[in-house]
């Protein structure tokens, strides 16, 4: 069995309206309700009503041959109810086709796993129950916030009753392994893990408009070609969906190079697609993962430093969650959903200060004109927000 197996992200983060100062304890009103709902249509009509469209073209045509999976955070399915009904009613009919598969995550796309064990699962519970609300589907594999992984962020996961997760194949935790495998749990505790092939996700994600890059331009030939090169049981290729019209525009030509992959790969190598549940229903587990520290998909590190390091962020992580106590024993359901929101993971990136390598990378939709600007904004709905629990 060689399978690909495709996995698109898809989430949009409740954005900070501009909290100044003088806002504190005279507005509650934190959210940019018109920004958010001016980006979540202009991703719908670029992304997500054309890609499902040939999503479910594809499935259709290839009639049970073509499969792929999705993670939509809970705060995307919120704006999509708001903003873009039709954006989740046309999940709902790729779902129903029976060859996707809706995966599981923290409802707020937050960091929950890397500062509370309590608040983590509370949210993994929510999310389960979105998705068996929306898509009628019970997930039983696992994706992470960013795909941060650990030995101990996998065994909550493994408690939770999940089946698998997915994580970066990383190359600082698989050495000279290939992450075209199944893997499990270092401590052999029944989770079994499913591994991004960086490199051929990132050269459709990020490289395929780069007319500087060496395999430009990349054609469905081309990219089948490499597959074959690959020593592999199932290459994972694991992307924003943002990356078909927003990322990469139409202009591009990734719609058209979509459009005729799946038929290039089934009749042009040994590769078939496969839903992750398939993957580890069918596949042994080649070797274990050990991952003492927590890693993720992001830059040139594969580390935390996008969302946590720098004392802006440390500063405004810590004094979120400090709230936890407070803001539960309120028993305030408004409450309780602000501070979930605060927690999404965009919050924290929009402080990054690392202008280099990954610069670009970190300006994407990114409302403030200075990490520092982001923090301050922060902070200030934070002060409101901690003035309010006290009350």
């Amino acid at each position: 069995m060689k399978s690909i197996c495709f996995y698109f992200q898809v989430h949009q983060p409740f954005r900070l309206r501009p909290y100044r100062f003088f806002d504190i304890g005279e507005n509650h009103n934190y959210f940019d309700n018109i920004q958010n709902s001016w980006i979540c249509k202009r991703v719908a009509e670029k992304c997500y009503l054309p890609t499902n469209k040939l999503i479910l073209e594809l499935i259709n045509q290839h009639k049970g041959a073509f499969k792929v999976s999705y993670s939509i955070s809970g705060t995307a399915l919120e704006q999509f109810e708001l903003y873009a009904p039709e954006v989740l009613e046309s999940f709902q009919a790729l779902a129903d086709t029976g060859e996707v598969e809706l995966l599981c995550e923290t409802y707020s796309h937050s960091l929950a796993s890397l500062a509370s064990e309590k608040e983590f699962k509370k949210q993994v519970q929510l999310h389960k129950e979105l998705i068996k609300k929306h898509f009628k589907q019970e997930p039983t594999i696992f994706r992470n916030t960013e795909l941060i992984y650990s030995d101990k962020i996998g065994q909550m996961v493994k408690d939770l009753g999940f089946k698998a997760q997915l994580a970066e194949g990383a190359k600082h935790i698989l050495a000279w392994r290939s992450p075209n495998y199944l893997y499990q749990h270092s401590e052999e505790n029944g989770l079994l893990l499913l591994l991004k092939n960086f490199q051929l996700s990132d050269d459709i994600a990020f490289r395929f408009s780069q007319h500087d890059w060496n395999g430009f331009p990349l054609t469905c030939d081309k990219f089948v070609s490499w597959l074959d090169t690959e020593e592999a049981e199932c290459i994972n290729l694991f992307m924003d969906y943002e990356t078909f019209g927003e990322h990469q525009w139409k202009e591009t030509g990734i719609f058209e190079f979509l459009k005729h992959l799946p038929e290039t790969v089934l009749s042009k190598s040994q590769f078939t697609f496969s839903k992750p549940s398939d993957l580890i229903a069918n596949l042994k587990p080649k070797d274990k993962v050990l991952a003492p520290e927590a890693y993720s998909w992001a830059d040139e590190e594969r580390d935390l430093s996008a969302w946590l390091g720098n004392d802006l962020q440390d500063d405004a992580f810590e004094q979120i969650y400090e709230l936890e106590d407070k803001v539960l024993s309120s028993q305030d359901e408004e409450i309780i959903r602000t501070w979930r929101h605060l927690q999404t993971s965009d919050n924290f990136y929009y402080m990054c200060t690392k202008f280099f390598n990954d610069g670009d990378v970190h300006k994407y939709f990114n409302h403030y004109d200075s990490p520092y600007e982001a923090y301050i904004n922060y902070m200030n709905v934070l002060s409101d927000f901690r003035q309010r629990l006290s009350k």
